[in-house]
């Protein structure tokens, strides 16, 4: 039986979430389900900086109503390789090194409770 037919999708993109964007781009490739699962904004949104919205407004004005209709994947993508300025001129890579170590801490902190 493939698992894939016995948890829901919000279930799959759940567990899916726990994981990389490597790991949800390569578990889309298991079957249809995984795929819709793998590919939801749920997933995605979590690859994204809390404040990933303020960083998006903070863009110029035609690239902020573009970035508006891009799917929380197509966005994680087109800011791994395009970066906004904000700030003066301060560049701001939306999947930061910092917020990254974060999620890392929390989660061992988690994990050792």
């Amino acid at each position: 039986m493939d698992i894939s037919e016995v948890f829901p999708e919000e279930c799959l993109a759940h567990i899916i979430s726990y994981t990389s964007p490597r790991d949800a781009c390569r578990s889309a490739l298991v079957s249809r389900n995984f795929q819709l699962a793998a590919d939801s904004d749920a997933v995605w949104k979590g690859f994204l900086p809390p404040n990933y919205a303020e960083i998006i407004s903070s863009a110029p004005a035609s690239s902020s109503s573009e970035l508006a209709d891009l799917s929380k994947k197509e966005l994680y993508f087109h800011h791994c390789n395009n970066p906004i300025l904000i700030n003066d001129g301060i560049m701001v890579r939306m999947i930061s090194f910092i917020y990254k170590l974060l999620l890392l801490h929390e989660l061992i902190r988690v994990a050792l409770k």
